[in-house]
């Protein structure tokens, strides 16, 4: 399902104009991406939560050239599902 097969079904069901949706799903994924760019969880009850996972740093090789590097410590976004979300998906 993509961003505007989101936008559409949304309209369909609320009867608000497409346009007046996109903005909104729009506004919500940039907010999740500050709230994240700035080290702030999101936590959507009954949904799930927009979490950082910590990276620890590591050394990995660059088999071409036969070289190490160290990859530094860094923050990757991830998702966590809810319970109630995971159980109305495993029916």
């Amino acid at each position: 399902m993509t961003k505007a097969d989101i936008v559409s079904d949304i309209a369909k069901k609320t009867g608000i104009d497409k346009t007046t949706v996109l903005s909104t799903v729009e506004a919500f994924m940039s907010s999740v991406k500050e709230s994240l760019a700035n080290e702030e969880n999101v936590y959507l009850r009954g949904f799930g939560s927009f979490i950082l996972k910590k990276r620890a740093q590591k050394t990995a090789r660059n088999i071409s050239k036969n070289t190490t590097l160290i990859i530094p410590e860094h923050n990757i976004p991830a998702f966590k599902p809810a319970k109630t979300f995971m159980q109305e998906i495993a029916k």
